[in-house]
C-alpha cells in the first residue's frame, strides 16, 4: 500500500486506494457504452463485431493505464465515438475505402501524434487557448454530457418540428432514469461517499425490475481479435490520391488533436489538475493517448482518445492514475465478465424504436453536467470579446453535438474580436494558427 503512495501521490492529493477504485469502476460503468457500441459502428464498415469488441476492451486498457502511469490523471480513454462514424461511414461506406486502408490512414495520424508528442506541440496549445475558452470548453462539455444523458434516458427526443422535444416521460426507461436522478441526488445533497457508484446500483436493480435491461449472466468466453489484429493494408495507400490521403490523415490529426485537448481542460477543470491555463504533465498524458491510438489500430479499432466521461470518476472521488488502473483492469475484466457489463453499458431498444436508451447510465450524465456547468461563472461575461466566444464555444458544442466544432468558432471568433478590438497582443499566436486552420476546414472540407 505504501508503494501505491508514493507512486500516485495519493495523500498529497488527498484521496485514498478506497476513492480512487471507486472513482474507477464510475469511470468505467459509464463509460462501458463503447465496449457494445463501437462493434456496431464499425461493422457497418464489414469489421468483424467479436474482434472489434476485444480490440476496443484491450485500446482502452492499455490507454487507460498509460495514461494513469504515465501522467498520473484519473482520465480513462477509449475509442472516440464521433471519430468511429468518421472511420466507418465517411471513409469506409461513403468513400469506400476498405477498412484495412482506413486502419493504416488511422495509424499514420497517430504516428504524427507521437511524433508531435516528443516536441510538445499538444502541450503548447493547452497552454495558448484563453483561460475563458478553457473554462467555455469545460461548460459545454458538461452541457453536451447533460443532453446525452437526456436523450439516453428517453426524457429528451429527436422531433420532426424543433430539434428536440420531450419524450414520452410515462414510459419505463424515463421513469427508471427519472428515479434513479432523484436517488442519486438525494446521495449528494446527503453527501453520502460514492453516491454516483450507490446510484448506479439503485438504477441498475430498477432497472432488472422494470424490464429495461436484462441480466445475461456473469462471465462468457472473448470472442476472436483475429479477424481484424495487425490487418492495415499500408500497400494500398500508395494506390490512393495524395490529395484524399493527406485530406484523411489531416482530419483524423485535426479531429483527434482538438477532441483531446478539450476533453483534458473539461476534467482538469472539474478535478482542479488546471494550474492556471496549463495542465502539468500534459505532454505525458497526450502521449499516452498517442501511443494507444496507435496501439487500437493495430488490434482492430478507431482513433482512441481521452473520455469527458471520466469527470463521473473524478466526481466520484477519483484523483490520481490509480482509478485508471483501475479502469484498465476492469476493461480487461470486461472481456470475460461480458455478460454484466453489457447489463449496465449494453442499452435498451423500445419496441418500434431504432435508438438504443441507456436509462442506467443516463443520470450520471446528467449530474455530471450539473457539476461542470459551474464554471461558468468564472468567464468574463462582461468583456464581449471574452463573452461572445465563451458563448459560441458552449452553444455550438451543444447544438452541433461535437467538442471540435464548439473549439473552432471559439477560436475563430476569439481571434476575429481580439484584432477588432485592438487586442491582438493579448492573444497567443497558435490562438491565430488555428483559427485559420478551421476557418480553411469549413471552407474546403465542409463544402
Amino acid at each position: 500500500m505504501e508503494i501505491l503512495e508514493r507512486f500516485f501521490a495519493l495523500r498529497e492529493r488527498q484521496t485514498t486506494v478506497g476513492r480512487e477504485l471507486a472513482g474507477g469502476l464510475t469511470t468505467f460503468l459509464t463509460m462501458s457504452y463503447i465496449i457494445f457500441v463501437q462493434p456496431i459502428i464499425l461493422s457497418a464498415a464489414g469489421m468483424d463485431k467479436g474482434a472489434v469488441m476485444v480490440a476496443t476492451c484491450l485500446a482502452s486498457a492499455l490507454g487507460s493505464l498509460l495514461m494513469g502511469l504515465l501522467a498520473n490523471y484519473p482520465i480513462a480513454l477509449a475509442p472516440a465515438m464521433g471519430h468511429n462514424v468518421f472511420f466507418a461511414f465517411t471513409l469506409c461506406v461513403a468513400l469506400k475505402i476498405p477498412w484495412q486502408t482506413a486502419l493504416a490512414l488511422n495509424f499514420l495520424s497517430a504516428a504524427l501524434f507521437v511524433v508531435l508528442s516528443f516536441w510538445g506541440l499538444r502541450e503548447k496549445v493547452i497552454t495558448a487557448v484563453p483561460e475563458s475558452l478553457h473554462y467555455a470548453i469545460a461548460a459545454g462539455i458538461g452541457m453536451l454530457i447533460a443532453l446525452l444523458g437526456l436523450e439516453w434516458a428517453g426524457i429528451v427526443v429527436d422531433t420532426p418540428d424543433v430539434l428536440v422535444g420531450l419524450g414520452n416521460l410515462k414510459s419505463a426507461p424515463a421513469l427508471v432514469s427519472l428515479a434513479g436522478l432523484a436517488v442519486t441526488s438525494v446521495f449528494l445533497v446527503r453527501n453520502v461517499p460514492g453516491a454516483f457508484l450507490i446510484g448506479m446500483a439503485v438504477t441498475s436493480a430498477l432497472a432488472l425490475l422494470a424490464g429495461v435491461t436484462q441480466f445475461h449472466g456473469v462471465v462468457s468466453a472473448p470472442p476472436s481479435l483475429s479477424p481484424t489484429l495487425f490487418k492495415l493494408d499500408f500497400a494500398a495507400l500508395f494506390h490512393m490520391p495524395l490529395d484524399q490521403l493527406f485530406s484523411v490523415v489531416f482530419v483524423f490529426f485535426f479531429l483527434h488533436l482538438f477532441d483531446t485537448v478539450g476533453t483534458l481542460i473539461g476534467v482538469g477543470q472539474r478535478g482542479g489538475f488546471m494550474r492556471g491555463n496549463e495542465l502539468p504533465r500534459a505532454r505525458q498524458g497526450l502521449l499516452a493517448d498517442a501511443l494507444a491510438t496507435v496501439a487500437g489500430t493495430l488490434l482492430g479499432t478507431s482513433t482512441v482518445t481521452a473520455y469527458i466521461e471520466s469527470t463521473t470518476g473524478v466526481t466520484a472521488g477519483a484523483r490520481t492514475g490509480l482509478a485508471n488502473v483501475f479502469t484498465a483492469l476492469l476493461f480487461l475484466l470486461a472481456l470475460v465478465f461480458y455478460p454484466v457489463a453489457e447489463m449496465i453499458g449494453g442499452g435498451y431498444t423500445p419496441p418500434g424504436s431504432q435508438t438504443a436508451l441507456h436509462p442506467i447510465l443516463a443520470p450520471v450524465l446528467v449530474l455530471v453536467g450539473v457539476y461542470m456547468i459551474t464554471v461558468i461563472r468564472k468567464i468574463e461575461w462582461d468583456d464581449f470579446s471574452e463573452a461572445v466566444p465563451a458563448f459560441l464555444t458552449i452553444m455550438v458544442m451543444v447544438f452541433s453535438m461535437s467538442i471540435t466544432e464548439g473549439i473552432a468558432f471559439g477560436f475563430i471568433s476569439y481571434a476575429l474580436l481580439k484584432l477588432a478590438a485592438g487586442r491582438f497582443r493579448e492573444v497567443h499566436a497558435l490562438v491565430y494558427v488555428f483559427a485559420a486552420l478551421f476557418i480553411l476546414r469549413y471552407a474546403f472540407l465542409k463544402a
